[in-house]
């Protein structure tokens, strides 16, 4: 068929179904079609190749650290954790072991990834982890212990869980106590190593479910939004209700 004949509808759908890999046989294909709608098409998907480029770049950078260790360690894990700061509910831990090299577009810290990119990125990296893992400590043995004591035994909950036993450890900037694995702290580390990014993305999504979970059992407090958090209406809502049993009475008792 004459190119000139194919609809931009239709020529729209060949990108949608060619591997980007594959896209410069088909700028070349229309690179004479003169219609105006088909330039700015392919104007269009050049530019989400220049994207991808960047993309490529940004993770390339955020695998240093693994390619930094990766010839002195065989399995080199990320640790993060989320929800060190809300008033309600665990804090949660995650630990992730990712093929060497791997790239996941779209990879991050998980405070700069939107929700539903979050919740892709936790399937995608459940599919490809070498091994993942999750730890939690509760509201009352934050009260026991303190929040930075219940971080730390998270994050030797999340090891525990693995199915590997790494033999490095990349953590977004502590150092965990008691644990016989070599440990790299890395400041915003969750920014900067691919592993740690992770880790990240797998503490929050649990943790995210478990609050919407919550606020099912507990609705005055907002938790599907909030998560936790002391938002000013989760403030309110306190001091109207009082606490329920997955608030932390350490974080509160300014409130209540």
């Amino acid at each position: 068929m004459d190119e000139k004949k194919q609809s931009i509808k239709e020529i729209k759908s060949l990108f949608e179904q060619t591997e980007r890999e594959n896209w410069n046989s088909l700028f070349v294909r229309f690179e004479n079609d003169s219609r105006q709608g088909v330039r700015q098409l392919l104007a269009r998907y050049q530019k989400k190749i220049a994207a991808a480029q960047r993309e490529s770049e940004r993770l390339e950078k955020m695998l240093e650290f693994e390619k930094k260790y990766g010839e002195e360690y065989v399995c080199i894990c990320g640790i993060d954790e989320a929800g060190r700061g809300p008033f309600a509910g665990p804090v949660v831990a995650g630990a992730v072991v990712l093929p060497v090299g791997l790239k996941i577009e779209g990879l991050n810290d998980s405070k700069k990834v939107a929700a539903n990119k979050r919740e892709e990125l936790f399937d995608e990296i459940k599919e490809k982890a070498v091994s993942y893992g999750i730890g939690m400590s509760s509201p009352a043995r934050i009260d026991e212990i303190n929040i930075l004591q219940a971080t730390y035994e998270a994050m030797h909950h999340a090891v525990e869980d693995l199915d590997v036993v790494p033999d490095l450890l990349l953590n977004d900037a502590v150092t965990i106590p008691q644990i016989p694995i070599k440990q790299v702290g890395i400041i915003k580390g969750d920014a900067r190593s691919l592993s740690i990014a992770a880790a990240s993305i797998m503490a929050k999504v649990t943790r995210d479910r478990l609050m919407i979970e919550m606020a099912e059992l507990y609705p005055e407090y907002g938790f599907e939004k909030n998560k936790g958090y002391g938002s000013a209406e989760h403030i309110a809502a306190l001091k109207k209700y009082g606490p329920c049993p997955i608030h932390r009475a350490s974080f509160i008792h300014h409130y209540v």
